[in-house]
């Protein structure tokens, strides 16, 4: 009796399941499901690279630079592009999913979903850094968690004005984002790396409304408090300026530099290659000889079997060879 009990439940758990993990892989194969993810591992892997590196600068004399910042996120872009590049193009970014959107070339109906997805691979990659570093964060501020001052530590987590900038000045600074991003990993990686050597003193070079808001919302909850969003009203110019940089940088380029590329004469997508050569399109005025059937009507009486001629091979036969 037991054996026989135990015997159908895990057969039942078996049925259960099975309709399960069917419509969980049917909802996992839908494209904006697989883009949704694709963009949230891909920002989440940049971020632990660039949070990492950072929290190394700041509460590390001896381990941290601005270099390795810079090196943090440029090769956390690289690496965040080999993840999700195939599938979504890996943003990373809402400013240049913005930009996609507002040029045409991406439907809006994926912008709160790309969106979303970097928010939510950005906050979860702060709440890993904040839970590695924590013992280190509490040593170097003596246990209290400051925004300013010598022992703040919220600037690991988002950037923040200096005393040297003004409002307006980090707004613009801000806005000078690259035109539109390639989808070369690594070619993406240096551009990142340049920028932050060549233009991140003044503000930190957030670039990117994914990278900076989620994990200011995250030390917001952590403890550091209103002050993260209070510090010289900083906090909305990340957010609002690069994706204003990014589509005027995106018209600039198109205006000057991809109205004038040259084109590539178009193939045919799915045709056959011989001997590294397209097939080309046959003009329509080609003709063939009509096929006529070689079948002979033949009376046929209930008690005969009917007999059918041969079929002849067909006169004219095309062969790759002739093109």
């Amino acid at each position: 009796m037991g054996s026989g009990c135990c015997f159908r439940s895990t057969r039942g758990s078996k049925m259960v399941s099975s309709p399960v993990m069917t419509r969980m892989q049917t909802f996992l194969q839908k494209e904006m499901v697989r883009e949704f993810l694709a963009e949230l591992l891909s920002t989440y892997v940049m971020m632990i690279f660039g949070l990492g590196s950072v929290a190394h600068m700041v509460l590390g004399d001896q381990f941290g630079s601005f270099l390795g910042v810079n090196l943090g996120f440029g090769f956390g872009v690289t690496m965040g592009v080999h993840v999700g590049g195939n599938i979504s193009g890996a943003h990373m970014n809402a400013a240049l999913t913005f930009t996609n959107c507002a040029l045409g070339r991406m439907s809006w109906k994926k912008f709160p979903v790309y969106v979303l997805g970097q928010f939510l691979g950005s906050f979860l990659a702060a709440a890993t850094i904040y839970c590695l570093f924590y013992t280190a964060i509490i040593d170097y501020s003596g246990g209290y968690l400051t925004v300013t001052g010598p022992t703040a530590t919220a600037s690991i987590f988002a950037t923040y004005l200096p005393d040297h900038m003004t409002l307006w000045r980090g707004f613009l600074d801000e806005g000078n984002n690259p035109a539109l991003q390639g989808t070369q990993a690594v070619v993406i990686g240096i551009l990142v790396v340049i920028i932050g050597v060549s233009l991140g003193m003044n503000t930190g070079y957030a670039i990117n409304p994914s990278r900076d808001l989620p994990p200011r919302f995250f030390s917001f909850l952590a403890g550091w408090g209103t002050q993260v969003f209070r510090a010289r009203d900083w906090w909305w110019v990340p957010v609002v300026a690069p994706p204003l940089g990014a589509y005027l940088g995106g018209i600039i380029y198109l205006v000057f530099i991809g109205s004038t590329a040259p084109r590539e004469p178009q193939m045919l997508e799915n045709s056959p290659v011989y001997e590294d050569r397209r097939i080309p399109v046959l003009p329509k005025t080609t003709s063939y000889p009509p096929m006529t059937s070689s079948l002979t009507p033949i009376s046929v009486s209930p008690n005969s079997r009917p007999s059918v001629r041969p079929v002849p091979p067909l006169r004219d036969s095309i062969h790759l060879e002739q093109f």
